[in-house]
């Protein structure tokens, strides 16, 4: 694809952006060599203005192994070793990597990233699709997946979690902020937010679930350990823990919210070592 002048002007660039242009079209205005261009000139931020601006391409860049400074690159990367990006590796449609991915400010993807080990990034990770790594998912800020967010040991984010679709992980799952979930969450250990935890589908923990604020689900909640949140408890359907049920100071726990009152008994249960005070709505079964 080739970028004009006209085509660059249109997209009203920042000042010092198009005389970098101007300056530098004669070696071609290929997309991909203005993307590459423009991160050797260390003016990374530019080159991810221009993919966002320009999209996705057909393109696919094959390697070995990836340790560069940076990476802009229109199409899909596919390595099948290790990467290290000192800063951003931003691709228009997919990663896939054999091994483990690590970046010191962002791992950003068009559709989906597929890793063969761990995938860590000192700042974001965000995919327009699936996230999926046969090891770990750690964000020292925020994580948010277009899709279904899977991991065979744990996910881990500085500040929120966000996936459309589901968010699954072999370990625990801990964030800093809230973890939003459009469909259901299920952890092998426990789950951890200090703020919201909102699935749209149920919520399942091998261990512990705490939430810093309002712990809520569309269908049921079911962990081994506690379930505690510092404000109020919602589900769709029951309850179930081998511990206790806790909310915060003057907040409730309700469940059966989205099935029928004369429903509760099958549909609505509330399993728990003893019976909670805050208890609004389900049916109380002890376990």
């Amino acid at each position: 694809m080739e970028l004009s002048q006209n085509l660059i002007k249109a997209k009203r660039p920042c000042a010092d952006g198009y005389k970098w242009f101007l300056r530098n079209r004669d070696g071609g205005s290929d997309y991909q060599r203005l993307l590459d261009a423009l991160v050797r000139a260390d003016r990374v931020a530019d080159a991810c203005w221009l993919l966002q601006q320009f999209g996705p391409t057909d393109a696919v860049l094959m390697l070995n192994a990836l340790d560069a400074k940076a990476l802009v690159f229109a199409g899909t990367v596919i390595v099948k070793g290790s990467v290290d990006i000192e800063s951003v590796i931003r691709v228009g449609h997919s990663i896939r990597v054999g091994a483990g991915i690590r970046a010191g400010t962002a791992i950003v993807a068009g559709t989906d990233i597929d890793c063969g080990g761990n995938v860590y990034s000192g700042g974001s990770i965000e995919a327009g699709d699936d996230i999926k790594a046969s090891w770990g998912v750690e964000a020292e800020t925020r994580i948010d997946c277009g899709g279904n967010l899977r991991a065979g040991w744990y996910v881990t984010a500085g500040e929120r979690i966000s996936t459309h679709g589901n968010l699954f992980a072999g370990d625990g799952i801990t964030a800093q902020g809230a973890i939003h979930c459009g469909r259901g969450i299920r952890a092998g250990e426990s789950i951890d937010g200090q703020h919201d935890i909102i699935a749209g589908c149920g919520i399942e923990a091998g261990g512990a679930i705490h939430a810093g604020q309002h712990l809520e689900a569309g269908w049921g909640i079911k962990a081994k350990g506690s379930i505690v949140a510092e404000g109020a408890i919602k589900a769709g359907e029951g309850i179930q823990t081998e511990e206790d049920i806790l909310t915060g100071a003057g907040y409730g726990i309700y469940a059966g919210l989205n099935v029928r009152v004369d429903a509760w008994e099958d549909c609505a249960r509330i399993i728990a070592r003893q019976k909670p005070t805050e208890l609004i709505s389900g049916s109380w079964g002890p376990r």
